[in-house]
């Protein structure tokens, strides 16, 4: 015969059987990321080791950096995982998170047709190359969409001398330059459709598909350099954040077993993307 204290148990099984699946559900996080990681590959290589890992399910928003940021600030993921470090340094100061973790590395590549028409191919100089296209007009595609590609692509061009969003916002560029408020897919697609260079991070243009007649121009030069990093948004400003979730999909990052699994990442026997979360400097 069932008593007071048998009913309250079965009860209180009953409402943990309920509620069982919900917690299950929440072992996840999402990830703001720059789309070069996706992109290129990795996070189908990575998250399903991380997965088997914790149990964690990492919902990735792929966005341009800047976008990725922003999702950030209105805490609508908990963790950023991107590579322009003055944006990311501007979000630390902020306080829309309180630590920024070197990942990984690789590097810019400015691509162009077969043809090249500013006959900078071969060139390890992206600066001289950028300024050769500028004078003789030769078609460019910018991705114009505040990703770290394009906040890269802008300071290259203020290193040649050249300050390409003033100018292009008040038309004094001509039709040489187009920017397409797009992502690196998008922008090596239009590149390629149009015979035009386009500054592209590696990872991306290895998983391209589409190349038709593209090929790297320009390659190797040390301001050609791309660093990723991660962070935890700040529960303190968004109570919302995941906060242990995310910060072990973070330790995982940085954890030998993470970094392995990022320098294991190839394509054709081409490794990506380079780990160096020991670089306290990166």
């Amino acid at each position: 015969m069932f008593n007071r204290r048998t009913l309250f148990a079965a009860a209180a099984l009953g409402a943990f059987a309920l509620t069982a699946p919900a917690f299950a559900q929440e072992k996840s996080i999402v990830v703001s990321s720059t789309t070069s990681t996706q992109d290129s590959g990795l996070f189908g290589h990575i998250l399903p080791l991380f997965k088997a890992k914790t149990g964690i399910d990492v919902k990735v928003v792929s966005q341009g950096t800047g976008q990725a940021l922003d999702t950030g600030r209105r805490g609508d993921a908990d963790v950023v995982f991107v590579h322009a470090r003055s944006a990311e340094l501007k979000f630390l100061e902020e306080g829309f998170s309180t630590k920024r973790y070197p990942v990984m590395y690789n590097d810019f590549v400015l691509i162009g047709p077969k043809s090249d028409p500013a006959g900078i191919k071969g060139s390890k100089d992206i600066v001289a190359a950028l300024k050769t296209i500028k004078d003789k007009g030769a078609p460019f595609i910018s991705r114009g969409d505040k990703s770290g590609t394009h906040v890269a692509e802008l300071a290259l061009w203020k290193v040649a001398g050249i300050d390409v969003e003033a100018a292009n916002s008040s038309k004094d560029l001509g039709p040489w330059y187009k920017s397409i408020g797009q992502g690196m897919g998008a922008a090596l697609n239009t590149a390629s459709a149009g015979n035009s260079y386009v500054l592209a991070d590696r990872g991306t243009w290895l998983s391209f598909k589409n190349r038709g007649d593209l090929v790297i121009a320009v390659e190797g030069d040390k301001r050609l350099f791309n660093q990723y990093g991660v962070m935890l948004v700040n529960p303190a400003k968004h109570p919302n954040v995941k906060k242990e979730l995310g910060q072990q999909f973070i330790d995982w990052l940085v954890s030998a077993e993470g970094q392995k699994a990022i320098s294991d990442y190839k394509i054709g026997g081409e490794q990506l993307f380079y780990p160096n979360a020991n670089d306290a400097g990166a």
